[in-house]
């Protein structure tokens, strides 16, 4: 989408495929936590200090939260859940650089979505086996058959409009905010932005930083939540 609060189009592949900037700050995210990754892990050492400190009391929090939610049993899915959600807290906090969240992008969050709408059955399946697991579909009654389905189809589309519209609409009511705000300083006849400096401040806190990291927070949970539920 071109336009509106829709993310812009930064340009176009051979063949006319738009690259918007969804994409591109995703690319950019990615660059970061893969070039950090390889920074901090270069002289690892036996005894942690400073920086190597602060990286391993990370990853004992998202093993041991994976641990506790999932069970120790699901252990090997720590990975992914530390991948998901530091990539999730990034992209939700990039508005506080100037950057458009990906996650204000339906795209990406339904993107997400599937994965883990795909990781719930698949492993479902792996544990359960087949027919094990799609029996599972008829409890506790045959006739609950059509709305288990529903259900399960409604998953990754709750946890994408989640996550979607809590950040979007911090989005657009941070531009909106900033429009009143220029709009009040060229009537006061106010050259230096001095409204759009202080008082979006506050704002910034609950919708970049607060809200951000609370949705990362949720849409790993429930995946977690969900998947541990189909496997056990």
């Amino acid at each position: 989408m071109e336009g509106g609060f829709g993310p812009k189009i930064v340009f176009t592949l051979p063949g006319g495929i738009p690259v918007t900037e969804t994409v591109t700050n995703t690319w950019l995210i990615m660059v970061l936590l893969i070039g950090f990754s390889f920074i901090v892990t270069r002289k690892f050492e036996r005894v942690p200090k400073g920086l190597q400190n602060a990286v391993e009391l990370l990853v004992d929090g998202i093993y041991n939260l994976t641990a506790q939610t999932m069970g120790e049993d699901k252990i090997a899915f720590a990975p992914y859940i530390g991948t998901i959600i530091i990539y999730l807290i990034c992209a939700n906090l990039s508005g506080l650089f100037g950057l458009r969240p990906p996650t204000a992008d339906v795209n990406t969050t339904m993107g997400l979505a599937i994965i883990t709408f795909v990781m719930i059955h698949f492993f479902g399946m792996k544990r359960k086996g087949v027919g094990g697991y799609l029996k599972g579909f008829l409890d506790p009654f045959p006739v609950m058959l059509p709305l288990n389905i529903i259900g399960e189809l409604a998953t990754p589309i709750s946890l994408s409009f989640r996550l979607f519209g809590n950040i979007v609409g911090g989005l657009i009511i941070m531009n909106l905010l900033y429009g009143g705000l220029q709009s009040l300083s060229l009537k006061l006849g106010i050259g230096i932005p001095i409204f759009q400096a202080a008082i979006p401040a506050p704002l910034h806190l609950y919708f970049d930083l607060f809200a951000g990291v609370l949705q990362s927070f949720i849409f790993s949970m429930l995946t977690m939540v969900f998947v541990s539920i189909a496997m056990d």
